[in-house]
């Protein structure tokens, strides 16, 4: 048996690759693979975790297995980690300068799986486009548009840029949908209509309630302000609409109209206002 595992199957120069080398290699590949199934099991049936936290638990455990799994592979091979470390540092300087912004994100995808602030599953704005966190990678984050478009974001821009996470301190959020009420209609009356109708939606939140509010008196109208919470974040633009056209019908059906934009013109000489005006 000493003399299979001693055979030597690749001898260059003083180097010499034996069998309990491959031996060895195949054991660590399999303890590593098991090790990962077992945590993987054990994340996944943990209640207490959210999916987003689950994942990059995951991914940061997958990542740095593999690490160890090739560092210890490339000893039980044969190789003397410190001198291709100290053989290699010069070359690793050059590559570094050269793929400096490769290596930027890579470690801004360490920093955003150990962070937590964003997560898969998150909703979250970049650059005025919001988007879903759909994967998370140690280079790039996969994200799907409201357009059901996929963006790959480098993991620089996020770490580097303003990010908005709608989702991050809980899954419901706040909108707002303007109207414009002319002066002469009763709007006290019509924000308790506005707050009954929006309250009839079932995705809007009854906790908390949604507010109505006069926010701007504009030349010629009243601008009201629905502000409603609702947990369906990344859809909500389908919601607005649908409480827009809830609020149109319920204008219509109580005969109130909106307002048109006026405009009223003083004449220094009130007899001027009954004359043509020469356009040259």
């Amino acid at each position: 048996m000493k003399e299979i595992l001693d055979y030597e199957l690749v001898h260059i120069g003083n180097y010499t690759l034996h069998v309990h080398n491959l031996l060895a290699i195949l054991i660590l590949a399999s303890v590593s693979g098991i090790i990962l199934r077992i945590l993987n099991r054990g994340i996944r049936k943990n209640k207490k975790i959210d999916e987003g936290a689950k994942y990059s638990i995951k991914q940061l455990a997958r990542y740095t297995i593999i690490v160890i799994t090739i560092l210890l592979g490339i000893t039980l091979l044969g190789f003397d980690l410190s001198v291709l470390f100290v053989g290699s540092a010069a070359l690793l300087v050059g590559i570094g300068f050269g793929l400096q912004h490769l290596f930027n994100d890579f470690i801004s995808g360490i920093i955003i799986l150990f962070d937590g602030t964003i997560k898969v599953n998150d909703v979250i704005e970049v650059d005025g486009i919001v988007c879903r966190v759909k994967e998370i990678k140690l280079r790039t984050t996969a994200v799907m548009t409201r357009e059901d478009k996929f963006i790959i974001l480098p993991n620089s821009v996020i770490t580097q840029g303003k990010v908005v996470n709608w989702t991050y301190s809980h899954h419901t959020s706040r909108f707002e949908i303007h109207v414009n009420l002319a002066y002469t209609e009763d709007i006290p009356a019509i924000m308790k209509l506005f707050k009954e109708v929006t309250l009839q939606h079932k995705a809007v939140s009854r906790t908390p309630e949604p507010s109505i509010r006069i926010t701007k008196f504009g030349e010629s109208s009243v601008e009201i302000t629905i502000m409603f919470w609702c947990d369906e974040v990344f859809r909500v633009e389908n919601i607005k609409s649908e409480i827009r056209v809830d609020v149109f019908r319920a204008l219509v059906n109580h005969n109130i109209k909106f307002p048109y934009p006026q405009s009223i013109i003083h004449y220094a000489n009130p007899e001027d206002a009954g004359r043509s005006v020469d356009p040259s």
